[in-house]
């Protein structure tokens, strides 16, 4: 598996991927994340022109897709019910999704992996309700740091790999 930035003529795919993963989403208990058509085009053409969207490949198939940066995000500087494992500089992975086609093939897994190998200190949260990615984060040794809330007010569980 290869890791790229996304490009314009990602897009339709990157999308499709988003879809899916809503679905994804309540077929396993987690109906209020990502509810509507979060992520939107908007935010997809914004992060990529931000330079800061990823696309997981196999055989020049987008498996995966991501956001990652290095820099603070401001949910993330307080915390409740826990603390940070350190307050040293960090990268950020949010709206991250693996096509249905490729779950169980490691593409969530390659995705961590690229941006702790690019950071050695990583964050990202997700609703309390997506067991499965909790699940991931887990294996691919993050730790549950405690709860965040995001600037709408909604609460997060976030984690951090360092």
């Amino acid at each position: 598996m290869e890791i790229r930035k996304a490009t314009e003529l990602d897009v339709p795919c990157v999308l499709d991927i988003y879809a899916s993963a809503r679905r994804f989403m309540r077929e396993t208990g987690n109906p209020n994340q990502w509810a509507g058509v979060y992520p939107a085009p908007e935010d997809v053409k914004s992060d990529i022109e931000l330079s800061r969207l990823y696309v997981c490949t196999e055989d020049s198939e987008i498996l995966g897709v991501f956001c990652c940066f290095e820099g603070v995000d401001p949910t993330y500087r307080r915390i409740y019910d826990g603390k940070w494992q350190n307050d040293e500089p960090y990268s950020v992975i949010h709206r991250i999704a693996v096509a249905e086609n490729a779950h169980g093939r490691g593409v969530a897994a390659a995705c961590f992996n690229f941006a702790y190998n690019n950071s050695k200190n990583v964050r990202i949260e997700t609703h309390r309700d997506n067991l499965p990615m909790q699940k991931a984060l887990i294996k691919n040794g993050f730790v549950r740091c405690g709860i965040i809330y995001l600037a709408n007010g909604d609460e997060r569980v976030a984690f951090q790999k360092c």
